[in-house]
């Protein structure tokens, strides 16, 4: 069973690299199963709307976490109570909108849970994410409620991202880190067999700033006031994710491959 998940999708650049990629990718590793984050894929770089979310479906993905970013754009709270496929971190605060897990059936029949988590440090008010964390262990158990388990861990620092690893080591196929739009290369299958990275990345243009335009940063960090909002970077975007195959009998990583592809950043690797 091989599983990819992909970083945060980052404005235009971001979006064309996956729907033009992504179908063949899916081909080509004889992949069964797709999430993306795609918390940053709305203009300009922050939010998601439900015309990205078709697109995205409609490149082969099954599933779209997100992040702090859930309600940048106003029309998330309508649709994501009546599309499953999305979803908003299970840690936020209790009554919001849709739905922080699911399980979902692969293309070979497969059930495959999936978990969107945030972090409690520097990151928006939430509950405490290890509680929830704890809570989804007891309730969804591998092999028994779903033959995988994914967890996409929005956070901003990596003790958080880690500590969550070793939470659900043995106890998911995979846990990664997304939100700091950077690839981290500590990519492993931990000592009971959960597969990891600390952050997987972003799909963008990697000639920014975390996938904003790098002359406008420059500007904000130096007070320049001709700056002005951030916006995002529009050059041709790299994918960025983690690919694991995943062994049917008992749900754990047999092996991890990284994904980065296209772009500014895969031509310095």
């Amino acid at each position: 069973m091989n599983i990819l998940i992909l970083g945060d999708i980052m404005g235009p650049s971001g979006r064309e690299a996956v729907t033009k990629r992504l179908p063949n990718l899916i081909k080509q590793k004889k992949i069964d199963f797709v999430i993306v984050n795609g918390e940053n894929a709305a203009d300009p770089g922050v939010g998601i709307t439900k015309k990205n979310t078709e697109e995205f479906f409609n490149a082969g993905a099954d599933v779209i976490t997100t992040g702090n970013h859930i309600w940048d754009q106003k029309e998330t709270m309508e649709f994501i109570t009546s599309e499953k496929r999305l979803l908003r971190p299970q840690n936020l605060i209790k009554g919001s909108p849709g739905s922080g897990y699911n399980i979902y059936d692969s293309k070979n029949n497969k059930k495959v849970a999936v978990i969107n988590l945030m972090g409690n440090i520097y990151m928006k008010k939430c509950e405490n994410v290890f509680e929830e964390a704890k809570k989804f262990i007891q309730n969804v158990k591998l092999k028994k409620d779903a033959d995988f388990i994914v967890v996409d861990m929005h956070g901003e620092i990596t003790s958080e991202k880690m500590a969550m690893g070793h939470l659900f080591d043995g106890k998911a196929t995979m846990v990664v880190g997304t939100h700091t739009h950077v690839p981290t290369l500590d990519y492993r299958i931990m000592e009971k067999g959960t597969a990891y990275q600390t952050d997987i990345g972003m799909c963008g243009d990697y000639n920014s700033v975390i996938g904003m335009n790098k002359e406008n940063s420059l500007k904000k960090f130096l007070k320049d006031p001709t700056a002005i909002k951030h916006y995002p970077a529009l050059g041709e975007g790299t994918i960025s994710g983690l690919m694991v195959n995943a062994d049917e009998t008992n749900g754990l990583a047999k092996k991890i491959e990284p994904i980065i592809l296209g772009g500014y950043l895969e031509n310095r690797i």
